[in-house]
């Protein structure tokens, strides 16, 4: 089986897809078996698999972010009445309520950020750090045959 995986891995994901519809033409379980393996081994480039999945969904959700603020300064003109006397809705209780609301979402957008800029100072720090306990536990090599000493 890791035979024909590693066969199908080697011609890339055209092979994979033409492996499914044609699971699904002979028997549509086989094809349902390989469609559900590409989606939950990564093969397919989408969810959480090998840090590619989780850097675009957080790409996703700060441009969905981004999406919903446009989408709030199009529909009421920016931010509120107190922020740079932008549009109002006549109704200050309403007004003051969706300042208050674009503010938290705000803070909780800076927030989101401001952890997925940790994060990926964490996971850069233990790549880092792997990489120097790999380099200092290498054997030490002495100089080649045959080249000249540079003292």
């Amino acid at each position: 089986m890791t035979q024909v995986v590693q066969t199908l891995d080697d011609f890339g994901r055209p092979a994979w897809l033409a492996a499914m519809v044609l699971g699904f033409i002979v028997f549509w379980p086989v094809g349902a078996v390989i469609l559900a393996y590409m989606l939950w081994s990564g093969r397919m480039n989408c969810g959480w698999h090998g840090g590619r999945g989780r850097e675009r969904w957080e790409n996703r959700m700060a441009e969905g972010f981004e999406r919903a603020r446009n989408r709030m300064e199009e529909k009421f003109g920016g931010f509120g009445g107190s922020r740079g006397g932008r549009y109002s809705s006549g109704n200050k209780a309403f007004d003051d309520y969706r300042e208050a609301t674009l503010k938290r979402l705000e803070d909780e957008e800076r927030e989101f950020r401001e952890f997925l800029e940790r994060l990926r100072q964490a996971k850069d720090k233990s790549e880092f750090d792997q990489f120097m306990a790999e380099r200092r536990d290498r054997p030490e090599r002495g100089p080649e045959p045959g080249s000249v000493p540079t003292t």
